[in-house]
This record gives structure tokens, sequence and C-alpha cells, in this order.
């Protein structure tokens, strides 16, 4: 089934020029927990962790604390991939989500060491995740962005005109932001790599860095959550690595080897995003049918090596 993107067909032309994402989308982190830990009883296996959640009615899912992708909130997890995890497992019969909250950089090796079932933080699907961990169909995608000081005195649009006007600029540790930075020529000096987004944010009240990069969601909600800041967001832009375009596309993430559990999963995945439910879902967080991935973008191709 054919989907579009807000009022248009959304082809894949369109999505190169125009998308891009990777959410909080760290790439590396040094390794908390081994891949090769224990994981719980019954986890590991095809369809033994579906099996035991089934059987429990509560799956343990891992988080970031990173709005709007995955965070708590009076006590309660929420965020677009909790709450749209909460839906594929209640159609599963599973109704209880049990949250566990690390370091981006560290989710996938809690995953793996047993701390929780599966990754619902907005995670973008890439190579070198994909050699570690499952990912599920992909959830959505969204461009990176810019926030600013308001009217943008600077004029930047992107990390080229960073670049040239020598200005610093706040990233997630770890994250695909910082990864092109460093690849587009910034200066080292220039790029201030921060744990998380409150970190980033005050840097950029502190004036130590002039802009800070993330997924224009983000940065939306984060103003939304200071209303009072001097600063705007930039229309999203569409990162590159090596002269190649990356598609910024966040997904949900399990151990290997659990074929059985991403395939359910997937399939009550794929039946939110085609009746129309997950974006009354994911709309509270800032998506739009905008961020619907295209049918041409996959799992299978976000994880191949260029």
């Amino acid at each position: 089934m054919a989907r579009t993107m807000g009022t248009g067909n959304w082809t894949r032309r369109n999505f190169f020029r125009f998308g891009a994402v990777a959410g909080t989308a760290a790439i590396g982190g040094p390794a908390l927990l081994t891949a090769c830990s224990e994981v719980p009883q019954g986890g590991s296996g095809e369809g033994g962790t579906l099996q035991r959640i089934k059987e429990a009615g509560t799956i343990k899912i891992g988080i970031a604390g990173e709005v709007p992708y995955g965070y708590t909130e009076g006590g309660k997890v929420t965020g677009e991939a909790p709450e749209v995890a909460k839906a594929v497992f209640k159609a599963m019969g599973v109704d209880n989500v049990e949250p566990t909250q690390v370091e981006f950089g560290q989710l996938i090796p809690a995953l793996n060491a047993g701390e929780f079932d599966m990754v619902a933080a907005g995670m973008a699907v890439r190579p070198d995740r994909c050699k570690n961990a499952a990912f599920s169909s992909v959830d959505y995608v969204t461009p990176t962005a810019l926030m600013v000081p308001k009217g943008n005195p600077q004029g930047v649009k992107n990390f080229e005109d960073v670049k040239a006007k020598g200005l610093a600029i706040a990233v997630l540790s770890g994250t695909i932001e910082q990864e092109v930075a460093k690849a587009a020529g910034i200066a080292a000096d220039k790029i201030q790599p921060y744990d998380g987004q409150p970190e980033l944010f005050q840097a950029l009240q502190d004036n130590r860095a002039y802009c800070g990069a993330l997924t224009d969601i983000s940065l939306k909600e984060l103003l939304k959550q200071n209303p009072g800041a001097a600063f705007e967001v930039t229309e999203g832009f569409t990162l590159e690595l090596n002269g190649e375009e990356q598609i910024q596309a966040g997904g949900f993430v399990f151990r290997k080897g659990e074929d059985d559990l991403v395939d359910a999963f997937n399939t009550e995945l794929d039946k939110l995003h085609e009746s129309g439910d997950w974006l009354a879902i994911v709309e509270p967080f800032g998506f739009t049918d905008a961020n619907l991935p295209p049918d041409d973008v996959t799992t299978e191709q976000l994880c191949q090596e260029s």
C-alpha cells in the first residue's frame, strides 16, 4: 500500500531532497555492558522472549530520556516510541510496559545484556547498529535541523554554513550529527558534544555555542518546553556523510535471533501505520503524516553498508 506524505505523493526523489533523520541517533559510545552477558531467562532464542512476555503480560523496554522519543513524565513512561510500543503490544495481548532508562549510547549494550527486552527510544537504523541488534520495520523519518538565536543573525541553514562562519555547534555525544559535523570539516574545537538535551540547550543559553543540531522534532519540542527562550528552529535539511545522503529513519530494537518477536511486532506496527492509528498516537509528540516512512525506505536497505 503506497503511503502519501502531507498533501502530495511522497516520491523517493522528494524523500531524498527533504528527508533525513535520526532522532537522537547516537552511533556509538563506550560499552557499559557486554553483548555476551546473559539475557533474562527464556529471553534469547527464536520465540523465547515472545512467549515469555505473553505469559507475563509485560514487556520491558529501554529508553534514553530523550524528548519526544522516550522519556518519563509524572512517573510514567511516554514519548513517541513508548506510546507506539504500548499500542503494538496491547494488540499482541501484552498490556504492561516497564521502562529502564540508560544513556542513549548504552541502549544496545544494555539490551544485549538482558536489562530489557527491546529499545523504544527513536533509534536510527544504521549499519553499525544492525551488526549488533535487530531492528523493526521503519517507524518514522524526520530531518535534522538547527536551533539558533531568534532571527538567526548568522544566517546558518546547515553544517556547511556553520563551518564557513567558524561558529561553535552543540551536538549530542555519539550522534549522526556529531559524525557529520566532523566529516563536514567543522573544526574540532568548534564541535561541542553533550550527554543530553538539557545540557545541549544550556550550552546555547550560555552562548557557548551558536547553534545546536538535532532532529527538527526534538528541537521544536525543546522550544515548546521553554517558551520564553530566545531561539528558533531552522527548516529541516538532509545530512550528508562521505558524499552520500543519510536517510534518518527510526525504529525499535531487539536482540538478534528473536525473529518471532520481531515479526509479530512488525505485523502490528504495519497495521498501525496503514490504519491511521499511528498518526493519532504520535501527533501529541510533534509528529505528522510527513514523518510516515515511504514504502521504499526499508530496514533492510538502511542496514546495508554503503
